[in-house]
């Protein structure tokens, strides 16, 4: 399975440990992911008409090459299975800062890849304390953030057909059943810095989504980066039980 990811750093979360955990369970993906930093839908269309190369080319979460490459290029330069999209994180939760712009990025990449599936990466919220510059938009609330972003993402899905990968309910779900992640009670953040996800845990639990997303498989636990076994349990079975409900 061949997937490219047009978004940001949050892409780059995802796709961190993605390969990793594919090839730990002998399932055989190639991961293409185009990033810019607080790249908005807005942003990744107004690169598309000016054929900007502005991009971060990282391929299997690890291999990053020199920024320089665009969208157009990457577009004819394979054939992909799957192509995710994705709103910058502050935005997320506020449907009407998507359009026109995701439905013109859609059709472009329909044009260049006719036969590829479409996902909407529905990121997560920030962490309850995040210093992030933005998160007033959400009253520096993280509940309050989730649901904003859940819903404006199941809008998105269902005007667009783009079928949702739930990286941000498999977070919360993680913050709220699981003790050691319960951050405002003494618990670990899931997050490195406030909103990107942490080089552990995080990351783990992201890429456990996509893939169960992408393949339609559950996600069994095995071992991962020295992560205890009984956490990787409760995520694997969280992951599953949100993916597949």
């Amino acid at each position: 399975m061949k997937v490219l990811s047009i978004g940001n750093s949050f892409s780059i979360d995802a796709h961190a440990y993605l390969y990793a955990l594919a090839k730990q369970r002998n399932i055989d993906l190639e991961l293409v992911d185009l990033a810019i930093g607080g790249c908005s839908l807005q942003k990744h269309w107004e690169n598309v008409v000016n054929n900007r190369l502005d991009y971060l080319h990282v391929v299997n979460g690890e291999d990053f090459k020199e920024k320089g490459a665009s969208i157009e290029e990457i577009l004819k330069s394979d054939s992909f299975d799957v192509i995710t999209l994705q709103q910058v994180s502050h935005l997320s939760g506020q449907y009407e800062t998507y359009q026109p712009y995701l439905n013109d990025l859609i059709a472009y990449v329909h044009k260049h890849q006719p036969n590829a599936k479409l996902y909407l990466h529905r990121t997560w919220a920030y962490e309850i304390d995040s210093t992030h510059s933005e998160f007033y938009r959400y009253d520096c609330n993280q509940q309050k953030m989730y649901e904003a972003i859940k819903e404006a993402s199941l809008v998105a899905c269902k005007e667009t057909g783009l079928i949702p990968i739930p990286a941000g309910n498999v977070i919360q779900a993680l913050r709220q059943n699981i003790p050691k992640f319960d951050y405002a009670n003494g618990g670990e953040s899931l997050c490195i810095d406030g909103f990107h996800m942490s080089h552990t845990y995080g990351r783990y639990a992201v890429a456990l989504t996509w893939l169960a997303t992408l393949t339609g498989k559950t996600v069994a636990p095995m071992d991962f980066k020295g992560l205890d076994s009984q956490i990787i349990a409760s995520i694997c079975e969280i992951v599953n039980k949100i993916v597949f409900e």
